[in-house]
């Protein structure tokens, strides 16, 4: 480790590859006190519009707060085989023990689908209500707190769904749908929050210079910075996932579907203890009032004159690049509207937010891809020779790829493009994040052909049985897989991981939850648009599931690429605006929260 020689005497070391930067002598101070941009930036030497061309760009500090915020979203977890499986014979748990399947409801692979699907689509429609709420009314750290406990409740009921003596009747079935549907809710009141609540614990908005001990000259780049909050919070989401997958694939097959369920409620109890020690400690921000309504009619007011009969001329004039400069109240000839409170600058984010919202308009295509690892995938897995491992162990493939490549995509392959002179952008991670989901897709289309040309039973292979009712399944080893899902991962550092940024980074700081729900609306959607595949999630038809999601994926990524390439250069200049006044109390600051 090498000490830097910083300008403005601001302690900090640099990592052996130069590229991760500790400011601590310099934010020790900030953790008690107010934080503002007077003190936040003083003292610091910013750089000019050549350096920021071509100086190279190092992240700053974590925030060790950030990562405290993260147990909130380590217990969602269900089983597929809950709801497709039968209950074994004998069994008043659902557990398969060493060699027989586990399983409750009995529902089939396209009811296990369509009710994943329909969770999907509930818990991350929900964020919209949770992040207004948060924006106008309680604030991000009360709703968490509200959201956390409707999501425990959720637990409770899943836990009675699967307990013996109810556990495969008809009001198990009802009773696991009121639980998606609670926990779903809670879920997504706390998830449009989390996220931005995380970043906000780290204050610095301007990309400053500081001079390592070699003599470099480098750039602290605070985007870089939250790109880098986001990756180890998605990190430690996923170390949280890895463990709570393994030990309910096993509880539910050992013992049975009552503790499966019962562990990740156990590790969501936990997180009221770390919201209650958090109090007064998180950087908040505070409600700022009715701040959509503004933006909506902010965005009618540029509207004016532009829409026309002539589809093409209408298009031409919604997407000008003077679209939002009429709207300025700079702009505005005699008396201004009365909801006009706003400075220019604050115009100018609302436009990046909204920009940001058009970039989250391609993800539900990449989403498709993504659920199949909560669905179809595991299903895959049934029909293929698992060697007396659990059919949904290998999802787990997911979140341990995740876990060995997040620090390996930090530490070495993101500097090593870097200091190549290729800047990996925001855009750029994305469309990488369409081709691999793509890939990984095709992975999966490729086993599923086999297993049809190998399976005892052909085309059907997910409902094989021999006379006694036993499966018979693929010789085939389960661990064909492993490229799907592997694939899949690289695809959510690309592309999942980046959105988080992307939403935080773009958006007014009064609508930053707002805009992170519209970015998790985007599952949603998808989840709708996923229910028309719910036809081909079953035999015969499979191959043509992963093969027309692939083909999806492949183009919608090499489109999104060709629309947002002029946005991609706009990527500093977004990045840089001076901080607008919107006539809301808006400041990020250390406040007493109830």
């Amino acid at each position: 480790m090498a000490d830097l020689e910083l300008d403005h005497s601001i302690p900090a070391r640099l990592t052996e590859d130069d590229q991760r930067l500790s400011l601590a002598g310099s934010l020790e101070k900030q953790d008690l006190a107010p934080v503002n941009d007077d003190n936040v930036h003083e003292g610091l030497e910013f750089p000019t519009d050549e350096e920021l061309a071509t100086l190279r760009r190092v992240s700053d500090a974590l925030p060790w707060t950030a990562y405290i915020i993260a147990v909130v979203e380590l217990a969602e977890r269900f089983s597929v085989n809950f709801i497709q499986q039968p209950l074994p014979p004998g069994s008043r748990t659902g557990a398969g023990g060493a060699y027989g399947q586990s399983g409750a409801l009995g529902g089939g692979q396209r009811l296990s689908t369509g009710l994943i699907t329909f969770y999907q689509f509930w818990a991350y429609i929900c964020p919209i209500t949770g992040a207004y709420i948060a924006d106008t009314y309680w604030g991000r750290y009360k709703t968490i707190c509200w959201s956390v406990a409707l999501a425990i409740l959720g637990h409770v009921i899943m836990i009675i769904s699967a307990i013996p003596g109810i556990i495969g009747e008809k009001a198990s079935t009802a009773l696991f749908i009121l639980s998606l549907i609670v926990t779903g809710t809670g879920t997504g009141g706390f998830k449009s929050n989390i996220s931005p609540l995380v970043a906000e614990q780290y204050q610095r908005t301007k990309p400053f210079i500081i001079t390592t001990k070699s003599g470099e000259r480098v750039i602290v780049d605070p985007i870089k910075t939250t790109s880098r909050i986001y990756m180890y919070f998605y990190f430690f989401i996923n170390v949280g996932a890895l463990v709570g997958r393994v030990t309910m694939v096993y509880a539910e097959k050992f013992v049975g579907y009552w503790l499966a369920f019962t562990l990740p409620t156990v590790v969501f109890f936990i997180s009221p203890l770390f919201l209650w020690w958090g109090h007064g400690r998180y950087r908040v921000s505070s409600p700022a009032g009715s701040v959509l309504g503004t933006a909506l009619r902010l965005w009618r007011y540029a509207l004016r004159g532009r829409w026309s009969w002539n589809p093409v001329r209408c298009i031409r004039q919604l997407t000008a690049d003077d679209f939002w400069e009429s709207a300025k109240p700079s702009k505005v000839v005699g008396e201004k509207p009365k909801w006009m409170k706003f400075d220019d600058n604050w115009v100018d984010e609302v436009r990046r937010g909204f920009k940001a919202c058009s970039v989250f308009a391609w993800f539900p295509i990449y989403w498709l891809c993504y659920s199949q690892l909560n669905n179809n995938l595991t299903s895959q897995a049934a029909t293929l020779s698992t060697h007396g491992l659990p059919n949904d162990i290998l999802s787990n493939l997911d979140p341990l790829t995740l876990i060995i490549f997040i620090p390996i995509c930090d530490s070495l392959i993101y500097p090593a493009l870097a200091r190549r002179g290729w800047r990996f952008t925001a855009l750029k991670k994305v469309a990488w994040g369409f081709a691999t989901g793509s890939a990984a897709m095709i992975w999966a289309a490729v086993v599923q052909y086999y297993i049809y040309k190998t399976s005892p039973c052909g085309d059907y292979a997910s409902t094989c049985v021999d006379s006694g009712g036993n499966p018979l399944v693929s010789p085939l080893n389960v661990w064909i897989q492993t490229g799907s899902y592997v694939l899949i991962a690289f695809s959510e550092i690309f592309a999942s991981i980046t959105g988080l940024e992307y939403a935080f980074t773009k958006a007014p700081k009064n609508m930053r939850s707002l805009v992170m729900s519209m970015y998790l609306f985007t599952t949603a959607f998808s989840a709708a648009l996923g229910e028309a595949f719910v036809s081909l999630s079953t035999d015969p038809l499979l191959i043509w599931n992963y093969g027309s999601i692939a083909i999806l994926a492949g183009v919608t990524g090499i489109v999104f690429w060709l629309s947002v390439r002029k946005l991609d250069k706009e990527e500093d200049k977004l990045n840089n605006l001076t901080e607008g006044q919107s006539g809301f109390l808006e400041k990020v600051q250390v406040q007493p929260v109830s």
